[in-house]
């Protein structure tokens, strides 16, 4: 009896069945801005003419994005392009500057864990702060968070 071989078919992102980690950081970005927007995958999907599947497969990063469906992401989800590659990690190869160079340096002992930005808690505080009703207040609640993390005014 012969030994068949099964072939492994290559992935769309390079390896066989691996996701490119930068596709994977995209796709976690769509998913954070969707779930704090409270949408469904499937209303995603409807509003940029797509299947649930299909964004499921982009949110984990299994297929990448391209340019002409993140910008309409981008516009459906009410985000300009350059909020999908925020707070990528730098293992990733985006180099430290501008802004981020300058938080590294003053605030050197503060290191938020890797996936803060996709908690459910960070989720829910973001949702709950955006219906605070009134401009003023959530701008108090936002000082008040500041003051008891001890981050100096700017």
């Amino acid at each position: 009896m012969k030994k068949q071989r099964r072939r492994v078919a290559e992935g769309k992102n390079g390896g066989a069945g691996r996701a490119h980690p930068v596709d994977v950081h995209v796709g976690s970005r769509v998913r954070l801005r969707r779930t704090l927007l409270g949408l469904t995958q499937g209303k995603l999907a409807e509003a940029v003419g797509l299947t649930f599947q299909q964004v499921q497969k982009y949110e984990r990063g299994a297929n990448r994005i391209s340019a002409s469906r993140l910008y309409d992401f981008s516009r459906v989800l009410d985000v300009p392009i350059s909020f999908f590659f925020d707070d990528m990690p730098e293992e990733l190869g985006r180099p430290v500057s501008g802004v981020s160079a300058h938080l590294a340096e003053s605030d050197a002992a503060y290191v938020p864990p890797p996936d803060a930005m996709n908690s459910r808690e960070t989720m829910e505080l973001v949702r709950a702060y955006y219906r605070i009703p009134g401009v003023a207040v959530r701008r108090r609640v936002y000082d008040l968070a500041k003051a008891l993390a001890g981050v100096p005014e700017t």
